[in-house]
């Protein structure tokens, strides 16, 4: 019994890890991969502004509460599949 509690444990890491780096990643990319890159993405305009503007100031702003919002929905499943949920 103990070892297939830690086998599910290890198994609940690993997709609680790999969730975890994929939201980091995401998160370089509209911190600072878009805001470093913004120069060439001013040739472009989305609601009258500069797309490199925007991006940086409001387009980040809505990834970043989008990626809560999914690093917090794909947790619950996770923690739902392993039981470890409320």
């Amino acid at each position: 019994m103990a070892s297939a509690d830690a086998g599910a444990r290890a198994q609940h890491w690993i997709k609680t890890r790999n969730l975890t780096y994929v939201i980091l990643a995401l998160w370089v990319l509209f911190a600072i991969i878009i805001p470093w890159a913004a120069a060439p993405l001013n040739s472009f305009t989305f609601l009258g502004f500069p797309f490199g503007y925007y991006m940086s100031v409001q387009g980040s702003l809505i990834a970043f509460v989008v990626l809560i919002w999914v690093q917090n929905w794909r947790q619950d499943q996770i923690d739902d599949e392993f039981g470890v949920g409320d």
